[in-house]
């Protein structure tokens, strides 16, 4: 039997490319911002660099409008288990069930 590799814990989340930032210094990079629904109001926008890489290693950018997905994932030993509120106990995170919404 083959040794499956663990998954780090991870959650994806929808988002939506609000804008996207020309430079204002020239040679610096185009940015997109992106709305990550179900976040605070005030912490609800990120912005990354508009590079990405399609299936046959081109460089593509996102545009406005665009739905996303945002994955946030660490090294198992930078997590720890999460008290479940209603019970005062530990309660375990299964990867396998991230939040993947279409």
């Amino acid at each position: 039997m083959a040794s499956k590799e663990k998954e780090k814990p991870a959650v994806t989340v929808p988002g939506t490319v609000e804008k996207i930032i020309k430079p204002l210094i020239p040679g610096q990079p185009e940015k997109a911002e992106i709305a990550i629904e179900g976040a605070d109001d005030l912490y609800k926008e990120i912005r990354i660099e508009n590079t990405l890489t399609n299936s046959e290693g081109e460089p593509v950018a996102l545009k406005r409008g665009a739905q996303v997905e945002v994955t946030v994932e660490a090294e198992a030993e930078d997590t720890e288990k999460k008290a479940d509120a209603h019970r005062g106990r530990q309660i375990e995170h299964d990867p396998s069930s991230n939040n993947h919404h279409s």
